[in-house]
């Protein structure tokens, strides 16, 4: 690039790493890089990770970050992510990354859903529902091609919606939440510690496990329901399903579209697609890049 031609710079903070992706302005790749955050040093790591990128391929005509939590009313800093990533906290990332321009900051889940519309399964649609299913369920939602993002930037937490009004209480005091019925994390606990992965529990359930393929069937159930709610609150185009459970394939797919056609409200007899997320991990970086060119 020898720095001339503009380009975007997408930051994906995560747990365990950084992903950085540089791109031009219509989502051609340049380059990507990761970087170590699982240490208390992340804040260098990161840092050295942008200052090498910028010396190989010059300024970027954006930088966009994204990252857990709730973003600051302002979008200069994630304001609330409590017991993770010690200092992410109120970072201002302009001055930490030395920027002249805005380095606009918002939801990793967010950040996600924006990159599948502007380059990934839900490419050019306005009115999106995204839901990641991995250790927990994130989620977001785009409605009249704008980010829902409500009065202190929670919207969009869709694991945290009740299924089960006497299941017990999750993270945020939801009793019977969508996450704790589907999410990894719970794995062991609805399995009586047989299984800690989804993969495992699968892998289990098609080789005649009865147990297995029961705790299953319910895993896709209550997954199907809660997205049945969330289609007849916000009547998307299509529901985009990511993270390391979408990983499992038509056997998730194939029983959750059969359970939809069962419950699903229909009122024009139109399905709502089920589609599978296509970027992946760098999804979070593709939306920021997006986010950050698209910054008002």
């Amino acid at each position: 690039m020898n720095g001339q031609a503009p380009w975007l710079l997408g930051l994906d903070l995560g747990g365990t790493r950084l992903k950085a992706l540089c791109l031009t302005p219509d989502g051609g790749e340049i380059a990507r890089a990761t970087a170590p955050t699982d240490g208390a040093d992340w804040q260098q790591s990161v840092k050295s990770c942008v200052a090498g990128l910028l010396e190989n391929h010059g300024q970027p005509a954006a930088i966009g970050v994204a990252a857990p939590g709730l973003p600051s009313p302002d979008e200069r800093c994630i304001a609330s992510m409590p017991g993770r990533l010690a200092g992410l906290e109120e970072l201002d990332w302009r001055d930490f990354l030395g920027c002249e321009k805005a380095v606009p900051v918002l939801n990793d889940a967010h950040a996600a859903l924006l990159g599948e519309v502007w380059l990934g399964a839900a490419k050019a649609m306005r009115d999106v529902i995204l839901l990641t299913l991995g250790t927990g369920v994130g989620g977001a939602v785009l409605t009249d091609g704008r980010l829902l993002r409500g009065q202190l930037g929670r919207a969009g937490h869709l694991g945290h919606i009740s299924i089960d009004a006497d299941g017990p209480l999750d993270i945020v005091k939801t009793p019977g939440s969508l996450e704790d019925a589907v999410g990894n994390h719970s794995l062991a606990a609805r399995s009586g510690g047989r299984f800690r992965s989804t993969a495992d529990l699968v892998a289990s359930a098609k080789s005649g496990d009865a147990q297995a393929a029961e705790i299953w069937r319910k895993t896709v159930r209550d997954l199907a329901t809660g997205i049945a709610s969330l289609i007849n609150v916000l009547d998307p185009e299509a529901v985009v399903i990511g993270g390391g459970i979408a990983e499992t394939g038509d056997d998730l797919f194939l029983p959750l579209e059969a359970e939809l056609d069962r419950i699903e409200w229909r009122p024009t007899g139109v399905r709502v697609p089920i589609l599978r997320a296509t970027l992946g991990d760098w999804a979070g970086s593709y939306g920021a890049a997006f986010y950050s060119n698209n910054h008002h």
